[in-house]
Formats: C-alpha cells, structure tokens, sequence
C-alpha cells in the first residue's frame, strides 16, 4: 500500500470487484508516509471516563443476524460481531494534522479515561510544522450504529451490512443471501507491500485483503492496528489474525466505516447525516448524504462515474434487501454513484 496519493487506484485495478480497504488508508499512506517519522507512545492524560452507549445487541438479534446471512462462513458470528462493536465503542482517537503531512494520533480508552499518544511523527515539533494549520477530528467508535434514534441507526446498520455484504459475497447474483462467506480474498498469493515510513512490513508477511472490508496492504493493517489496539506492530507483525479472529476482523471493518480519510468523510458521517457536502462536492456530483457515496467512499474509483453497472447495483440490491429485512425503509436513500466523480488523491 504505496500511498503518497495512488495506491487505491492502483489497488482498484489490481481487484475491481472488491474493496480492499483502501479507502481508509488514504488516510494513513497519502499523508503518513510521505517523509519521515517515529512511533511515539506515551500517557496524554486522564479523563473521567464515560459511559458507554447501548448496544447494537438492542436493534439487532441474533435470530435477526443469522436470517440476514444465511450462507454466511462459521467464523462470521453474532456474538463476535456484538463483541467487536462493544469492544471497540470503547476508544475514542483524536487525530491531528500538522503541515499537510505530519500527525499525532491520541487514543482514548473510555472505560478508564486514560488518553496515551499512540503515533506522533518526527517533525511534530518542528518549528515549520507548528507554523502551519492544524486541522483535528475526534473519531469516536462508540457511535457505530448507536448515535442517533433507531431508524437512523438501523439504516446505518443496514449499509455497513451491505456493503460487507458484497464484499464477501460467494454465491448465486441477486439472492443477496450469500454475504459473509468469504474470510479472504481469493488469491493469497499477493504480498501487498508498500513503502511505509510509519508502517514498514515485516518480512515474510502477506497484507493481502482479509475480513468484511478485506483489509489490504501493510500500511492500512498498521493504521488499523494503531487505532484498535494502540499498537501498530500487532497486525504487521500477525495480519492473520484478521482471518483468524473473528472479533479483531469485525473490528478492523468497523474502523474502516468509522474512520473519515484525508479528503473523504466517514461512511458513518455519510448515513446519518453529519456529512454535508462541499461546494467542492457538488461540483463533482456528490451532493446528497446517503447510500450512494458509501459507495464512493468503498470503491469508487472502480464503480462511480460510471453509470449503472455490476457492482454498484449489487451493493444497492443488498442495502434495500436489509432495509427490508430489518423492516424500514429509505425512501431518500440516493443510493447511485452512478453520476459522482470518484475523490482522487
């Protein structure tokens, strides 16, 4: 994951059909690893700690999870899923951006309060970095499908679901019952290794797309490490346990919804509404909040701008088909992004 500004299109060709989670790492290889940095972990401060939103458990069953995905693989279970949203609700990051490129990452576990400086790069305190602007969002994972009344959260639910959906469909076009089946990407073969100052691959690993979103390449599995566990080097150094942890995948697919990139909102800003676009935005087609600039946010460098085709439709087939399933509906979902510009980089 050679980000520096072109890795998901790169990314994108390489494997059309599916997400590999590109998306949030623009984030963290466009801005991250373009110069030098260091890993810095230390105590921030201590807050009172908070208390922790419900559930999704409270707007989705398990009788309700296994009906959505029938054919889904073993390792994909309720209690997993239920335990990954809980667990990560847990951590708030604060992310800061200095000079463009230069960036202190602040992750909060909320049970205890305590705040620990999880990445904070070389030049951070570099007299040219504090002269620029400084630019910080707080992502909390708390609010994954519990921030807002149930119908929001439902619909949130419904194009997280959607979107894993697809990503790991094995099965029959248009039956939407075959989500969930695939723990990777088919071909184990690619190493997916970038350049990356901040998140060098360890040698003889393989980053290739495992999990609901098919979390790819070394730098995104060490920007997700960060955020999950504080700790990059858990998932350099064991990208498997994306494919054999059930809860850490979930996890690293619901960081990737959660998660807002350099130029592109979060999907879950997206679904509820928080996002509005830019007149930047409008110019490019992306004017409306909802499921179509999901879309955008996963794959759109393969699936908008471009009409109708496959896999646009098929992510929209799954949205409505839970929508219904969770009995709601979306009446104003501007689902295409068929008319969007893709972001580039």
């Amino acid at each position: 994951m050679k980000y520096c500004l072109s890795i998901k299109i790169m990314k994108s060709i390489i494997i059309s059909s599916k997400l590999v989670f590109i998306a949030a790492s623009a984030l963290v290889i466009s801005a991250f690893s373009c110069g030098g940095s260091t890993s810095t972990k230390k105590s921030a401060d201590t807050a009172a700690p908070k208390p922790a939103k419900a559930s999704i458990s409270s707007i989705l069953t398990e009788k309700q999870f296994n009906d959505l995905f029938p054919q889904r693989d073993k390792f994909y279970t309720y209690a997993a899923f239920i335990k990954a949203a809980d667990e990560l609700g847990q951590v708030s990051v604060k992310i800061t951006r200095r000079a463009v490129s230069v960036y202190q990452f602040i992750r909060t576990d909320k049970k205890t309060g305590k705040a620990t400086v999880v990445r904070q790069d070389a030049d951070w305190n570099e007299e040219w970095a504090k002269k620029k602007p400084d630019s910080t969002f707080t992502v909390d994972y708390g609010e994954f499908c519990t921030a807002f009344g149930a119908d929001i959260n439902k619909k949130e639910l419904a194009a997280f679901f959607a979107q894993i959906a697809h990503e790991t469909r094995h099965g029959m076009n248009g039956s939407y019952t075959d989500g969930l089946m695939l723990i990777h990407e088919s071909n184990t073969s690619n190493t997916y290794v970038s350049d990356s100052d901040e998140y060098p691959p360890v040698a003889g690993k393989k980053y290739y797309g495992r999990g609901p979103m098919q979390l790819s390449y070394n730098g995104n599995y060490g920007y997700a490490s960060n955020c999950i566990f504080g700790d990059p080097k858990i998932l350099l150094n064991t990208p498997e346990l994306v494919e054999t942890d059930p809860v850490v995948a979930f996890k690293a697919a619901i960081y990737f919804w959660m998660t807002p990139e350099t130029h592109k909102p979060s999907a879950h800003d997206v679904m509820t509404g928080k996002w509005q676009p830019t007149a930047a935005d409008k110019a490019h087609g992306r004017t409306t909040p909802g499921f179509g600039m999901t879309i955008n946010i996963v794959n759109g460098d393969v699936e908008c701008g471009k009409g109708d085709n496959y896999g646009m439709n098929d992510r929209i087939g799954f949205y409505q088909f839970f929508l219904k399933k969770m009995g709601i509906s979306d009446p104003n979902c501007a689902c295409s992004c068929g008319k969007m510009e893709p972001y580039r980089y």
